[in-house]
């Protein structure tokens, strides 16, 4: 799992993490039960403070997609994905009404917006 951090982004890095980590488990790259990396040991990877690594786990725990077995480690839940595939989809379809609203607002066609949306596509 390779985890990047913009330092120019406007976003916590410790959301960054939480986003990236998210999206492996959804995409599979990440399977139920396979441990993750320390908080210490992904701190130093990332050059980060292990704090920041601390946050991203704690809410990633939060959340039920990561448990950590004391003196184990932090391993992915199970049965996590299909919920993260759920709320993302809901996330694109917000996105997407805004778009439609936003083209009715200017007057175009629903024609119109459904041409843009295949060009965008392609």
């Amino acid at each position: 799992m390779d985890i990047i951090i913009s330092t120019s982004s406007g976003r916590p890095i410790y959301e960054q993490i939480t986003d990236q980590i998210k999206s492996a488990i959804v995409t599979g790259q990440l399977a139920e039960g396979e441990q993750l990396p320390s908080i210490r040991a992904l701190a130093n990877s990332l050059r980060v403070s292990a704090i920041t690594t601390k946050r991203a786990y704690a809410d990633l725990e939060a959340a039920g997609l990561i448990e950590t077995v004391q003196g184990k480690g932090t391993y992915v839940a199970g049965e996590n994905a299909e919920l993260i595939r759920e709320e993302q989809m809901r996330e694109v379809e917000g996105l997407l009404a805004k778009a439609v609203e936003r083209g009715r607002t200017i007057g175009l066609t629903d024609d119109e917006l459904s041409e843009m949306f295949a060009l965008v596509l392609e």
